[in-house]
Formats: structure tokens, sequence, C-alpha cells
């Protein structure tokens, strides 16, 4: 795997293998500052990746809980933050987990640069092989991790790896698949939790994200509109006041 040059690149993301260099003009900016609602969360990440980048000791991070609830948008806020004092991103979906080994490889060999590595949307099938390997990439390995590496994650699951519900006749086998799970998700010394907003929370995001546009005359309506919306979606979150936002 071919190395960018990380002081003219502040992403990458890897694709087929490869590791391809993010333009400035292409990167997705998002503040700190536009993500409401999740000031908790915020502080977290945030504490957790200046001990990073300071050399201090620092947590891979688990993100997970509710859809739209600003996981994968925080990891990258976060990023932003940090990117002039050393910071880089390697984004990698999760059909190229098998190329972790190469890339962690690959930033091994940027001392001067802080990573994170972030894979949105992590999760497995029980009988997939690669999240023995990524545990052991993560942790458990005899070579160590690169030390100017962090793994970022987001999923909706809490515990990353789909579970079906045990019975008398596959019970041992379920409870062994429980034990490789929570081994997984205990490589991440950060869980970031996420969940639904509150309909004041979510109606107060709504009003804030429009009102200027249609003005307290019209405020009872947009908000009645903003609760059905939510309804139909079954979900309360930011990517659903946004949605409703764009569609009026």
């Amino acid at each position: 795997m071919k190395n960018v040059d990380w002081r003219e690149t502040k992403a990458a993301i890897v694709r087929r293998g490869e590791l391809r260099a993010v333009a400035d003009k292409e990167l997705r900016r998002v503040s700190l500052d536009a993500l409401k609602n999740i000031e908790r969360q915020k502080s977290e990440l945030v504490e957790n990746t200046r001990k990073f980048v300071e050399g201090r000791a620092a947590q891979h991070a688990l993100l997970w809980g509710e859809m739209g609830c600003g996981k994968s948008s925080l990891v990258r806020a976060v990023f932003f933050e940090f990117v002039e004092r050393g910071l880089r991103l390697v984004e990698i979906s999760r059909s190229e987990l098998t190329n972790l080994f190469e890339v962690l490889e690959v930033v091994r060999a940027c001392g001067e640069f802080k990573f994170v590595i972030f894979c949105d949307d992590f999760s497995f099938e029980k009988n997939e092989a690669i999240y023995g390997e990524l545990k052991n990439l993560l942790e458990g390995s005899i070579q160590a991790p690169p030390s100017n590496a962090l793994f970022y994650a987001t999923s909706n699951r809490k515990h990353i790896l789909k579970q079906e519900q045990a019975n008398d006749e596959n019970f041992l086998l379920e409870k062994e698949n429980s034990r490789e799970m929570l081994s997984l998700a205990d490589r991440f010394g950060l869980w970031v939790s996420f969940y639904e907003l509150e309909m004041s929370e979510y109606l107060a995001l709504v009003w804030e994200l429009v009102g200027e546009r249609f003005g307290e005359a019209q405020k009872e309506r947009i908000l009645r509109e903003a609760r059905a919306f939510a309804a139909m979606r079954g979900n309360r979150s930011g990517r659903s006041a946004e949605q409703f936002a764009a569609s009026l």
C-alpha cells in the first residue's frame, strides 16, 4: 500500500486496497458548534482526542446508538478541531477492514503525525472472520499497534456483532459467540452513547433551523408538521430535523 504526502494531505480514504488522498476542497467540513444536543458526547471525544494529540494515553472509541444523532459527524468535527495540530484521518469502510494491517504499517512509518482510523457503520455478522483479525490489530497481537494511531468507529448497535436469540440446542455456540463479541467490544476503551432526542429537543432544533425563514406566526404549524414528520420516520434525531427543514 502506497503512502501519501501527509504534509499536503489531511485525510485519506481506503478504496480497493489502496490509500487515496482526499483533496482539501473535497473534504466535508463539520464544526463542533454546528452539532446540537450532544454536549456530553462532544466533551468525551474531544478530551480523548486532545490527550492523543498531546501524546498522552488515549483510548480507541466506539460511538454507538440511534441513527442520525451525529456519531459520524462528531468524529469528523473532532478531526477538523485538531487537524492544525498534526491530526490526520484515514477513513476505512467495513468492507476494507481486511486492509487494516497495511494501513497501520503506513501510519507507523509517519511518526510526526497522529492518525484517527475511522470506520463508519461498524458491525459484523457472527460468521465473519475479520472481526478476530481486527481484535488482534487493536490490542491482542504480539506486535504492538502504532502509538500514533487510534481507531474510532460508529455503530447503530452497542455490541457490534449481530447476535441471534439462543435456544437449548445452540446455547453453547451462542455463548461462545457472545464472548467473542464482548472481547472485541472491550478493545474500545471509550464508549460514547447516543440517544434519540426528546420531543422538546427535536422541536427546538427544528425551529432553530427554520425559525428565521417562517417567523413566529407560522411556528405552531411548522412544529405540528415536524411532529408528524418524526412520527412518520419513527425517529427524532438531528438528521430528521435537518431533513424536515430541507423539505419545507
